[in-house]
């Protein structure tokens, strides 16, 4: 049986693998293979989270392919060679992979897959990670889309769901010949092993993946339309990371979803799909408007009076130290499990480029190092819409009131007391803002900052300042 390889990426899955199931319906033998390049990312290397995931994955899928009969290859990059040299070792005769769609890898890999053709080499990529590629999509005019609700309404009416594709139960074997890195020797994993705390709440891997989506359909899914925004509740699918790394599939999830779809609870299951419309729309966003990872998407920002970089409030902010509890809670709930609940995420967000007015940038790329779901894609689109600067953003001039947002979205500030606990002994209510408590949290909670950081009308009047500032000449 001729061989073939199998170059995974961000696609760390078996079943519902296109370039897998491919290299076997053309009657090749898949070598699995993995090579680490992460220098390729161009100043997106994955960050510390994303590499303790990235270890704990690979090993999931060298132990889900070990169970087949098979083996996962590891390699060092730079890439091109490395496949090269592979495909040369083994002998084989092509190379099947899913795209990715970042600036720095989708022209390496068209420039790669032109040169193994003209050698004579069959070389296929195939769609692995979205429900449309970003270039399927366009505007009557022909050109992308920069407001959501038109992308999604388009998409929605040419969705179609494939049948799943599950991988067989046996696969032919690798040859021991063939060398592999050991996968300790990536350097992936933390050391120190700062991210202990993230595995009491994730499962990496396939497995892990089919089971939150599970636990999301008998569980949070009922609600999900106005759980969502409650981090004191488990209200989300928590699938983010597992969808990044390619551990499932979007469109079965799209398919689990309308499995379980009925009258009751038609609304959360269209609501959820629109989540995942999100993360199509940052694809298409990142695809077509590649600067946008470190340029603002709105030039009127070009000359935008942010303050200057303030290492003292962002270390601050940072580990959840600014004097505003929800604010903090995110904070602290991101560095102790590598996620942070979506609305908060906007509450930290708007806190950092409004009252702080640092610009997004600090925000994304603190991030990018400490989440376990960090995504271009959808770390770019997340931190310009909250600062205003990109497609479909929410305005500048709408800033978060953090202790509002904590009252309607906590209301019992249990998820404040969870990761603020130096407040719990604090009443309710002071717990959304203690400096207006000042004696009693100065009594029961003395080691809590006495004051935030920026006050908040000062912050909101000065953020409001710079945009009107910033606005064209014409417009004053």
């Amino acid at each position: 049986m001729p061989l073939a390889l199998v170059w995974f990426r961000q696609d760390l899955r078996l079943d519902d693998n296109p370039a897998l199931h491919e290299a076997l319906e053309q009657g090749y033998a898949p070598v699995p293979v993995y090579v680490h390049a992460p220098e390729e990312e161009s100043g997106w290397a994955p960050g510390g989270a994303s590499r303790a995931w990235l270890h704990r994955s690979l090993q999931a899928l060298d132990a889900d392919l070990r169970a087949r009969g098979s083996r996962l290859l590891l390699r060092n990059g730079p890439t091109g060679p490395a496949l090269s040299a592979l495909l040369r070792e083994t002998g084989a005769d092509a190379i099947f992979w899913n795209r990715k769609y970042e600036p720095a890898t989708q022209p390496r890999d068209a420039a790669l897959k032109r040169e193994w053709r003209e050698q004579g080499l069959v070389a296929e990529s195939f769609n692995g990670a979205l429900l449309f590629e970003p270039w399927e999509l366009a505007t009557q005019q022909g050109g992308p889309y920069k407001v959501f609700t038109p992308f999604w309404r388009n998409a929605l009416g040419r969705l179609r769901v494939p049948a799943p594709q599950a991988v067989p139960a046996t696969l032919p074997s690798v040859a021991e010949t063939f060398a592999s890195e050991d996968l300790d020797a990536l350097g992936l994993a933390a050391r120190p092993a700062w991210d202990s705390g993230f595995w009491d709440k994730w499962h990496a891997g396939e497995a892990g993946a089919h089971e939150a989506l599970e636990v999301f359909l008998d569980g949070a899914l009922h609600g999900y339309r106005s759980d969502r925004d409650r981090p004191d509740r488990v209200g989300t699918s928590l699938l983010s990371p597992h969808l990044h790394f390619g551990e499932i599939a979007p469109w079965r999830v799209v398919g689990a979803l309308e499995q379980v779809r009925t009258a009751a609870n038609a609304a959360d299951v269209d609501a959820y799909l629109r989540e995942l419309g999100w993360r199509e729309f940052a694809y298409h966003l990142l695809h077509h408007f590649p600067a946008t990872t470190t340029a603002n998407l709105n030039p009127r920002f070009e000359h935008f009076e942010w303050a200057p970089g303030d290492d003292r409030q962002l270390q601050a902010w940072r580990h959840g130290l600014t004097g505003v509890p929800i604010v903090d809670a995110g904070m602290r709930e991101l560095w102790a499990t590598g996620y942070m609940h979506n609305r908060v995420r906007m509450i930290v967000g708007s806190w950092l480029t409004k009252h702080m007015r640092q610009h997004w940038l600090h925000g994304a790329r603190w991030f990018w190092d400490t989440l376990v779901d960090a995504d271009l894609a959808n770390n770019t689109l997340g931190w310009q819409w909250v600062a205003g600067t990109g497609a479909d953003a929410s305005p500048y001039f709408r800033v978060f009131n953090p202790v509002t947002q904590a009252q309607k979205f906590d209301p019992a500030a249990t998820y404040i007391s969870r990761w603020v606990p130096e407040l719990q002994a604090l009443p309710v209510a002071a717990r959304f803002a203690p400096w207006l408590h000042a004696e009693l949290a100065r009594r029961l909670a003395p080691s809590y900052p006495r004051a935030p950081m920026v006050d908040l009308a000062q912050g909101r009047d000065a953020a409001l300042a710079a945009y009107k500032r910033s606005a064209p000449a014409e417009s004053r």
